[in-house]
């Protein structure tokens, strides 16, 4: 069984005097079911399942809920024998977004206290914006993604006191010795190729077959270009949805990397604000990370991110490098001088920081030049940038040079991260391992805050 580290936070939850009603948000396939349903069976004697996706394309018993006394006559109709009380019950509504009505019926439920519930499910933003009565204060949303680079190494048999080790060199600012940098690296590649899609990382551990795990990720690539059709009404969007998801791989080859708006549709004239509704839903779907653009890189980054420029990653680089390179692992494992792997490495980066709950931006200005990524650090309120390099010549960055030593920006260190071994301070600039970007978000908060 994959290591998840939501999973203690989930059954920790369960276990609490919390009566508040769970809810995982996030992309298709990324665990969130299974992470409920194995928190919730260690906890309750009895758990049971209701999945709205398979209840509607069935015989949709429980489409026509409106009430909770609608939801508990078909809920004993169906598993009378399962029911316990509030304190050995678990209700688990999977896929809740097909059914919007139980967004409204979750605070009865919570109110009325007849079994404990918990939901998951996509797009639950979105759904949420448009219910009419939302169960405020009656729910906890969390977002989950697939497993980072961490819960890959986990999966793969290295120890938690490892990670800790690693993550305690990256606090130091210290490099590994040259045998574990080549054994981290080539777990690296290896994610690089698999990525975290829980079905596509148990088949790698199963097979070590790339064929099979490349079949993994095109079913899940195609799930989520047919999932457009389920969630959008209007057939010219259904088409805009998928077109600019098939674009995010030759977009991210180009040099700029940003989404050109005018080139979705060959249509001149088009804008951010014309495929508005289509980043949304790629977004809260989970689908795909939005990195929008910032015209002044000073803490907090949101207060000059510019919504009319953006680029868009892949959620899962397994699911980017199957469309780059299908089943030929020689690019990544060899690293061919050949192919520029910047893509994918910039992929893997966006996708571990999103992983960690930080908003991601970057920035672009026509004299400065660009910086690949900057997030927010509370603890030293200021930016820190990030340049990811994948060449040899990864000590040259001239707008991340230009931007650490400009005095109105006060940024107190900017980060590089590349294939090197070494790890070395220029300035402001520190070179780490790319490996190390699994822990640029656990920046420590300072100790203590008084307000």
């Amino acid at each position: 069984m994959l290591y998840r580290r939501l999973s203690k936070y989930v059954e920790d939850f369960f276990s609490s005097e919390n009566d508040k009603i769970l809810i995982l948000d996030g992309a298709r396939q990324v665990g969130k079911s299974f992470t409920i349903r194995e928190a919730a069976k260690k906890i309750f004697p009895n758990f049971i399942e209701i999945n709205l996706v398979e209840d509607d394309e069935g015989d949709q018993f429980f489409k026509t809920v409106h009430s909770t006394e609608d939801f508990y006559f078909k809920l004993s109709a169906k598993f009378g024998h399962q029911l316990g009380s509030y304190h050995d019950t678990m209700i688990f509504l999977d896929e809740i977004q097909q059914y919007p009505q139980y967004f409204t019926l979750l605070k009865f439920f919570r109110e009325e206290r007849r079994f404990k519930f918990a939901a998951s499910g996509s797009l639950l933003g979105m759904q949420l914006r448009s219910t009419t009565s939302l169960p405020v204060g009656s729910v906890i949303l969390k977002q989950m993604c697939q497993l980072d680079f961490e819960e890959f190494l986990i999966a793969n048999g290295m120890g938690e006191d490892v990670i800790d080790a690693l993550r305690a060199k990256f606090f130091k600012r210290e490099a590994l010795d040259e045998a574990m940098h080549n054994y981290v690296m080539d777990l690296f590649r290896k994610y690089l190729l698999v990525g975290g899609m829980p079905d596509a990382v148990n088949t790698y551990l199963e097979t070590h077959n790339i064929m099979l795990v490349r079949d993994v990720h095109n079913s899940i690539i195609e799930m989520y270009r047919s999932d457009a059709s389920k969630y959008e009404k209007d057939n010219m969007r259904k088409l805009l949805i998928r077109k600019i998801y098939d674009m995010i791989p030759s977009q991210l080859e180009n040099k700029k990397k940003r989404v050109v708006f005018k080139d979705i549709r060959s249509k001149h004239g088009d804008r951010f604000e014309t495929y508005l509704e289509e980043f949304e839903y790629l977004t809260t779907s989970g689908i795909a990370i939005e990195v929008k653009a910032i015209s002044n890189p000073t803490y907090p980054l949101a207060e000059s991110m510019r919504k009319n420029m953006l680029k868009l990653y892949m959620n899962d680089v397994g699911l980017f490098s199957a469309l780059l390179y299908g089943s030929d692992i020689r690019p990544i494992l060899n690293e061919e001088e050949s192919i520029n792997l910047g893509a994918v490495y910039e992929n893997v980066v966006a996708q571990q920081l999103k992983a960690q709950g930080r908003s991601v931006f970057y920035y672009d200005n026509r004299h400065k030049g660009e910086v690949d990524y900057l997030i927010d650090n509370p603890a030293t309120t200021s930016t820190m940038p990030i340049e990811v390099k994948s060449g040899k010549d990864y000590k040259r960055h001239c707008a991340l040079s230009n931007m650490v030593v400009n005095p109105d920006y006060r940024i107190k260190e900017a980060i590089v991260l590349s294939n090197a071994r070494e790890v070395g301070r220029d300035g402001k600039i520190t070179y780490l391992p790319i490996y190390y970007s699994s822990f640029l978000t656990s920046m420590p908060f300072p100790q203590e805050v008084y307000f």
